[in-house]
């Protein structure tokens, strides 16, 4: 008997155990970037492969194709072109053809989809990065410090004009 009301508490145990792990995992939100398939012909670079590339920068030609408020906000590259990604195809003619390209967006989704259309106009790309990353892999990215706003002068901050009371010479 007493074997039996073991055997019924330990499956109880087990049972509750499995269901609140099952009700974690579907209560768990999953990473979007990370679920996203790569699904372009263009090569997703890791840090290493990056690294390699960034050896050599008068080879290479950063385009970093995220909104300003963004590359201010997480960081960036030290060098780079800024051209947002629903302006690549209207701006291909400052886009040098003489060097290899990584186009950089924050998981690199729309790095990849800006790096397979340079591809079809005949340009070198090498490789589409995520600057998150990169970062996560361990690289360093450069973050933009927004200094604070300065302070509104109060009226006895404010210079007074000086008036000559000499006569000049004549």
């Amino acid at each position: 008997m007493k074997k039996i009301i073991l055997l019924a508490l330990s499956l109880a145990l087990l049972v509750t155990q499995s269901v609140q792990a099952a009700e974690a995992d579907a209560t768990k939100k999953p990473d979007a970037a990370a679920e996203q398939k790569w699904t372009y012909k263009t090569p997703k670079l890791d840090r290493a492969k990056l690294e390699a590339l960034l050896a050599k920068p008068s080879q290479l030609l950063i385009i970093d194709v995220r909104r300003p408020d963004e590359i201010s906000k997480i960081g960036g590259f030290p060098v780079y072109l800024s051209i947002q990604s629903k302006d690549i195809e209207n701006s291909l003619k400052y886009i040098p053809k003489d060097r290899k390209i990584v186009t950089v967006s924050n998981h690199a989704h729309r790095a990849g989809i800006a790096a397979d259309l340079l591809a079809s106009k005949g340009f070198k790309v090498v490789g589409a990065v995520g600057s998150q990353n990169y970062e996560e892999e361990g690289g360093v990215i450069n973050k933009i410090e927004i200094p604070p706003p300065k302070a509104a002068a109060s009226s006895t901050d404010t210079p007074k004009a000086e008036v000559s009371t000499t006569q000049p010479k004549i």
